[in-house]
């Protein structure tokens, strides 16, 4: 069970600091009251929760997964139906850990980069879709590196970088 203070990922709300555990006024069974970092909102939930809860990832997990990335492949995913491309970036998100959101955030990106080279853009569908799962990407990583969320694809871009350098893969 967590404590007030604490910070977790709540589902597809991002991080949030838990405020209190306690009953609601008039019942017996103690609720999470928490907010998301993100937003202004209040979210209170059962201590027996089905929906997916976890503590934010430490600064080593941050930095080793941000270490992996030269080495995720991207599968760029294609389908004319929008339902059906909804429905695969949901089931990719559905997890909201950290190395699936990486996953999809750079499928999607060389998705771009592919329709790009062909002077097109990507669909609306897919740039929500990163855009979201960027979000919730850097708003966990932001915490656990101790940075600003805008900050965060700067930090993630130099330690590419330097990784690419080290093994001789960027100029």
């Amino acid at each position: 069970m967590y404590k007030a203070g604490d910070l977790v990922v709540y589902g597809g709300n991002g991080v949030c600091r838990i405020e209190s555990v306690a009953p609601l006024p008039g019942g017996e069974q103690a609720y999470y009251t928490m907010r998301p970092l993100s937003s202004d909102c209040v979210i209170r939930v059962p201590v027996t929760t089905k929906t997916e809860m976890r503590e934010v990832i430490s600064r080593e997990e941050a930095l080793q997964l941000i270490d992996g990335i030269p080495d995720v492949v991207a599968e760029v995913y294609h389908n004319r139906s929008a339902t059906l491309l909804a429905g695969h970036y949901t089931e990719a998100m559905r997890s909201h850990r950290c190395e699936d959101l990486i996953g999809l955030t750079m499928s999607i990106y060389a998705k771009k980069k592919l329709a790009e080279r062909e002077k097109r853009r990507i669909g609306m569908i897919d740039e929500r879709y990163m855009k979201r799962a960027e979000e919730l990407l850097f708003g966990e990583l932001s915490v656990a590196l101790g940075i600003p969320a805008e900050k965060v694809p700067d930090f993630i871009d130099a330690s590419v970088g330097e990784r690419l350098a080290e093994r001789g893969e960027r100029e």
